[in-house]
C-alpha cells in the first residue's frame, strides 16, 4: 500500500512538469539548435573578450594588472557556482532555470555592452558568470529529455559537444572580427538578439523533464541512495549547506589559480586562498556524504567510465588552454597578425572539432570511449610538443598550422566522447548535477591548468637571460608548451581506465 502511495505522489509531482513538457512543439532539431545555440554564447564569453582587451583598456582606463578581471570575473563567478546551478535545474525545473539564466545572461551582456567604467563592466561580467551557471547545467539534461532514442541522443550530445569543445576557437574569431570591423561593445552585445531569442523560442519548442516538477519536486522515490529525501520524496529542497562549501570552495581554488598566475604560488592571498579552498571542498565532501539530496551526489563517482570522463574533463581544457592563451600572444605580439587575423588563424582547430562532432556518433558505439580518447590525448601530446618548438622566425603555415589541425582532431577526439559517456545511465533526477559536474571540471582545469602553465612561462621569462624581447616571450611560450604536454600525457593515462566494452546506449 505504501509504495502505491508512493508511486501516486510520484506521478502527482510530475503530472505538471509532463503537462508543460506536452505543450512545447515536439522539433527536436530547432530544440538543439537553442540549445546549442546558448550553449557556444556561455563558451565565447570565456575567450571571445581576449583580442579585445587592449581596447578595452584604453576605452575604460583599467590599470594592467585590474584588465584581466574582465576574463577572470566571469570564468570565477561561473565556475564557482555551476554546482548550485546543475541541482537547482534538477529540483526546480530545468528549462525554467535555462530560461532564467539566458535571460540573465542576455541583460547582464546589454548591461556591459554600455559600460562606461572599468567597475560597471566587471559587475556586469559577474551577472554574466551568474547567468550562464544557472542555464549552463540544464542544456545536456534538456537534450536527453528532447532525444529519447539512444541513436539520436547521441548525435545530438555529439553536436553539443563539438559546439562546447569548438567554443573557445570561435570566440577568438568572432571576437576578432566584432572588435576589428566594430568595437570591443559589439562582442557584449552580439548576445543579446541570441539571448532574446532563445528566451522567447525555448518555452514553445524546449521540453521540460519530466523529472522536475513545477516547484522542485521530482518524479522519484528512490529514498536517500537514489537521490531523494531521507524521507523518500518530500517537498524539494536544494542542499544548502552543499551549495555554500561547494561554492566557497570552488570559488575560493579559482581565485587562488588567477591570483597565482599574477603574484605566484609564494603569495599570501594564493596561499590563504588555497588553504580554504582546500578546507571548504574537504567539507563539502563531508556534507555530501550525509545528505538526502546531495548537490553532487557521489554516486556518480562509482561509475568507471563516468570517473574517468570527468578526470580528462578536467585534465584537457588544462592542456588546451595554454594553446589559445600562448598562441594568440604568439601571433599578435611575434607575428604581428591583426586581432581579426588572430581570430581566423583559429579556424583549423574549430574545423578540427566540429568534424569530429559528426565522427563521434558514428565511431562511439562501436569502439567505446577508450581508443578514441586515448588516440586523441597521443594526438594532441604531438601537437604541444610540436609548437614546444617554436622559435621567434617560426612561420604559421610551417609551423602553427599543422599543430592546430592536430589539435582540432585530438581534442575533439578526446572531448566529444565525454559527454554520452558521462550521461550514460545517469538517473534523470541526477542529471543536471552530473552535468554541472562536468562543467565544473572544465572550468577549474582550464583555470588551474593556465595558471601553472602562466607561471612555468614567467619562469622561464626570468632566466632567459638577455636578449630580443620577441625571442624572450617565445622561450617562455615553449616552456608552457611543454609543461602542458605533461597535462595531456596525465590525460592519456586517465583515459586508459575506461572500460573496453562498447559506449552504452
Amino acid at each position: 500500500m505504501s509504495q502505491q502511495t508512493d508511486v501516486g505522489l510520484s506521478l502527482r509531482r510530475s503530472a505538471p512538469a509532463t503537462q508543460r513538457a506536452g505543450r512545447a512543439r515536439h522539433r527536436p532539431g530547432l530544440a538543439l539548435a537553442i540549445i546549442v545555440t546558448c550553449q557556444l554564447m556561455l563558451i565565447l564569453d570565456a575567450t571571445v573578450m581576449n583580442v579585445a582587451l587592449p581596447r578595452i583598456r584604453a576605452d575604460l582606463h583599467f590599470s594592467a594588472t585590474g584588465l584581466a578581471w574582465v576574463m577572470s570575473s566571469y570564468t570565477l563567478t561561473y565556475g564557482g557556482l555551476l554546482l548550485l546551478g546543475g541541482r537547482a535545474g534538477d529540483l526546480l525545473g530545468r528549462r525554467r532555470m535555462f530560461v532564467a539564466g539566458i535571460a540573465l545572461f542576455t541583460l547582464a551582456s546589454l548591461a556591459g555592452g554600455l559600460a562606461t567604467s572599468a567597475s560597471w563592466l566587471l559587475a556586469a561580467r559577474v551577472l554574466q558568470g551568474i547567468g550562464a551557471a544557472i542555464a549552463g547545467p540544464s542544456t545536456i539534461a534538456l537534450i536527453a529529455t528532447t532525444f529519447t532514442e539512444p541513436r539520436e541522443r547521441l548525435r545530438a550530445l555529439a553536436v553539443f559537444s563539438g559546439v562546447a569543445s569548438g567554443g573557445f576557437a570561435i570566440g577568438l574569431i568572432v571576437g576578432g572580427i566584432l572588435t576589428e570591423v566594430a568595437s570591443w561593445r559589439w562582442v557584449l552585445f552580439i548576445n543579446v538578439p541570441f539571448g532574446l531569442a532563445a528566451a522567447v523560442l525555448a518555452p514553445c519548442f524546449v521540453r521540460e523533464s519530466a523529472s522536475a516538477g513545477p516547484a522542485g519536486g521530482e518524479a522519484d522515490s528512490r529514498g536517500p541512495a537514489g537521490g531523494g529525501d531521507a524521507a523518500g520524496g518530500g517537498p524539494a529542497r536544494l542542499d544548502l549547506p552543499g551549495a555554500v562549501t561547494a561554492t566557497a570552495g570552488v570559488a575560493s581554488l579559482v581565485y587562488a589559480f588567477i591570483e597565482a598566475a599574477t603574484s605566484g604560488w609564494s603569495g599570501t592571498r594564493t596561499l590563504v586562498a588555497l588553504a580554504a579552498g582546500a578546507a571548504l571542498l574537504a567539507a563539502f565532501l563531508a556534507v555530501e556524504a550525509r545528505a538526502g539530496r546531495p548537490l553532487m551526489p557521489l554516486r556518480l563517482f562509482a561509475d568507471r567510465n563516468r570517473a574517468a570522463g570527468y578526470g580528462i574533463s578536467f585534465l584537457a581544457p588544462a592542456a588546451l588552454m595554454s594553446m589559445f592563451f600562448f598562441l594568440t600572444q604568439f601571433l599578435q605580439e611575434v607575428r604581428g597578425f591583426s586581432a581579426l587575423g588572430t581570430g581566423f588563424a583559429f579556424l583549423p582547430v574549430a574545423a578540427g572539432m566540429f568534424t569530429m562532432s559528426r565522427l563521434v556518433p558514428r565511431l562511439l558505439p562501436r569502439f567505446g570511449p577508450k581508443p578514441l580518447v586515448v588516440t586523441g590525448s597521443l594526438v594532441v601530446i604531438g601537437a604541444l610538443a610540436w609548437l614546444s618548438q617554436l622559435t621567434a622566425d617560426s612561420g604559421y603555415l610551417a609551423a602553427v598550422f599543422g599543430p592546430m589541425v592536430l589539435v582540432g582532431v585530438g581534442g575533439g577526439a578526446s572531448l566529444v566522447p565525454l559527454t554520452p559517456v558521462i550521461m550514460a545511465a545517469v538517473a534523470p533526477g541526477d542529471a543536471g548535477a552530473a552535468s554541472g559536474v562536468l562543467q565544473t571540471m572544465q572550468q577549474t582545469g582550464a583555470s588551474l591548468g593556465l595558471a601553472v602553465l602562466v607561471t612555468v612561462f614567467g619562469t622561464a621569462v626570468r632566466h632567459a637571460g638577455p636578449g630580443a624581447v620577441h625571442e624572450t616571450l617565445v622561450t617562455g611560450m615553449t616552456a608552457a608548451f611543454a609543461a602542458a604536454t605533461a597535462f595531456a600525457a596525465v590525460a592519456a593515462v586517465v583515459a586508459l581506465a575506461f572500460r573496453a566494452a562498447r559506449q552504452p546506449s
